[in-house]
């Protein structure tokens, strides 16, 4: 029985197009938003995800799973295959130096060198759809629309309010929800998670007749801050953090442990986290809200999930759709309330009183002694290179033949997510030219061999595989990772861990292993060249640059569109004095 199984299964990954042999699969992309490592329960996180984890138990996990530290980059990478620095998004519109702007590589959207995805998979015969975050440009070229999606709604910023149609910092004036390439409002019940869900069947279920496969990807905004959900949600929570930070971190630490995620004597990092018994009893009431809030927004998403696999499986279409779902980078952990500018921002336009987070018009972030914890047992969290800012959970479920429950070690990363797609659908990748144009190549490699079993390992233990965001920068190679981490998170110096053994980055090994530590750095320099890697100024500061280009994107323009009445106002209060002055000489 198990030679016929492994032939069967070798039919299946080999064949250059399932419709030829099988039913090709219906292909369901679901990622979320700022999710760490530990949140889903699959991977030791204690929130009700279930719907994620029978996935998890029915499918394949990989504990080695990376991607780009920040959203805009991850998404261009899912959605295309090509480094980031290749397709257009070398940096996120809200993070990129002045210096930088439209450098090749750095314009912050989508190129038109570069096929997506769905372009080729709707080319190949598939209905294909998109519903949530987008945050890859809203262009007329670079609407869902006119990257091979033939059904949209997006929310195309890096994020905004989940039960309105507003921003949820001073990134931009207001957010663009666009409905099949229109800008259009959104309903007085709306709730981000339920609302994409709505859509994705929607969207699915207007192609069924049609008797094609559906490549369906949902984009949700949980858990990017501001942190709302439904209050029955949040409520099932009360208690669960009275032990603090710490302690959590601890406890999805042993978690991963018994679940085969990490091994056993890995060690882990003290990640600064503030002292939980300091606190008075009013604020760790106030922290535990927050992390309430949180959970109760994860399981919110998991509820939408469970929808919709209740609607596939009512249909009759859930035993023939795979589902790929990942978070866009590790937990956020910055603080928008520790700048001056962001307080007086959020205070004038949100609630923070506790009775209210998580509801409407209230604003909540876990901070990041939370986001420690929600990294655990990693180091760093969201924008930074250490692996609680880029890895994340990965499950993949309903391959036939994919082990059950199986967790999966090997090395591998976004851009590994596309060829992988393809592979399922049975369509093949360009040879560089997309339509009579030339087209940057996918560099990734379909994880369908690993999650059969045919091989171990995705990539070849000799591969170097680069990284780079915002100055931080990440190279691995066999059990290698060469790490650099710029202020103030890191010290902007070169470190190199055995990834395999010590994923928390705890023991520098570079006066161990002098030649690798040198050598990766050597590789790094001639992907940088090659990539047109650009360096970070001397000066940059992330949170300072935020706050830049809020000038210039938010504040700037309201400045300029009011300019006229502030002329004039300044004009009037310039005449007023003259005319008091005028008066008081005549008297």
């Amino acid at each position: 029985m198990k030679i016929i199984a492994c032939f069967l299964v070798a039919i299946f990954v080999s064949t250059s197009a399932f419709g030829d042999t099988l039913k090709r699969p219906n292909i369901m992309l679901i990622i979320a938003d700022d999710f760490g490592f530990s949140d889903v329960g699959s991977f030791g996180g204690e929130m009700a995800t279930p719907n994620l984890d029978a996935l998890a138990k029915q499918g394949v996990r990989f504990s080695n799973f990376h991607v780009t530290a920040s959203c805009a980059p991850t998404r261009s990478v899912l959605m295309t295959g090509v480094d980031h620095h290749r397709n257009g998004v070398g940096n996120m519109p809200e993070t990129i130096p002045r210096s930088h702007l439209g450098k090749p590589g750095y314009t912050g959207v989508l190129g038109t060198h570069v096929v997506t995805v769905a372009s080729l998979l709707r080319d190949s015969g598939y209905a294909t759809s998109v519903a949530g975050k987008w945050h890859l440009g809203h262009e007329d070229y670079n609407t869902p629309l006119a990257r091979g999606f033939e059904r949209s709604f997006i929310q195309a910023d890096s994020g905004s309010d989940n039960y309105e149609k507003r921003p949820y910092a001073t990134l931009k004036e207001h957010v663009n929800f666009i409905d099949n390439g229109k800008e259009t409002d959104l309903p007085d019940d709306f709730y981000s998670s339920t609302f994409f869900t709505n859509k994705a069947i929607e969207y699915i279920k207007a192609t069924q007749a049609s008797g094609k496969p559906f490549f369906s990807y949902i984009a949700y905004q949980a858990n990017h801050i501001p942190l709302q959900a439904p209050r029955a949600f949040v409520d099932k929570y009360k208690g669960k953090y009275k032990d603090g930070w710490t302690v959590l971190r601890q406890q999805r630490r042993d978690r991963a442990v018994e679940l085969g995620l990490i091994p056993r004597n890995a060690p882990m990092q003290a990640m600064a986290q503030d002292d939980w018994n300091a606190l008075s009893a009013t604020d760790k009431a106030y922290q535990e809200r927050r992390m309430e809030v949180y959970a109760g927004m994860a399981e919110a998403m998991d509820h939408e999930i469970g929808r919709l696999i209740t609607y596939l499986k009512e249909s009759g279409q859930f035993d023939n759709t795979v589902f790929i779902f990942l978070s866009d980078n590790g937990a956020e952990g910055s603080d928008p309330f520790a700048v001056k500018a962001g307080k007086l921002w959020i205070d004038a336009n949100y609630s923070t009183e506790i009775d209210r987070l998580g509801g409407k018009g209230a604003y909540s972030i876990i901070g990041p002694s939370w986001a420690a914890a929600a990294v655990s047992p990693l180091n760093t969290f969201k924008f930074w290179a250490g692996e609680g800012g880029i890895r994340v959970p990965l499950i993949i479920s309903g391959i036939p033949g994919e082990p059950r429950g199986a967790v999966k070690s090997t090395l591998t990363n976004v851009a590994d997510i596309a060829p992988t797609l393809l592979a399922l659908a049975g369509a093949k990748q360009t040879d560089g030219n997309y339509q009579g144009k030339p087209v940057e190549p996918m560099i990734g490699q379909s994880m369908l061999p690993v999650i059969t079993g045919q091989t171990q390992r995705v990539h070849a233990a000799d591969k170097a595989i680069f990284y780079e965001l915002s100055g931080n920068v990440a190279v691995y190679k066999g059990e290698f990772k060469l790490l650099k981490n710029m202020k103030p998170m890191g010290d902007n110096q070169w470190h190199l861990y055995n990834i395999d053994t010590d994923p928390g980055e705890v023991v520098d090994l570079q006066t161990k292993f002098q030649d690798v530590f040198k050598s990766l750095q050597g590789e790094y320099a001639a992907y940088a060249k090659a990539n047109g890697v650009l360096a970070m100024p001397e000066d940059y500061d992330p949170i300072e640059q935020v706050q830049i280009n809020a000038f210039h994107n938010y504040y700037l323009p309201k400045l300029l569109r009011n300019a006229p009445w502030i002329v004039a106002g300044i004009g009037l209060l310039v005449f007023g004095i003259w005319y008091w002055r005028r008066r008081r000489v005549g008297k």
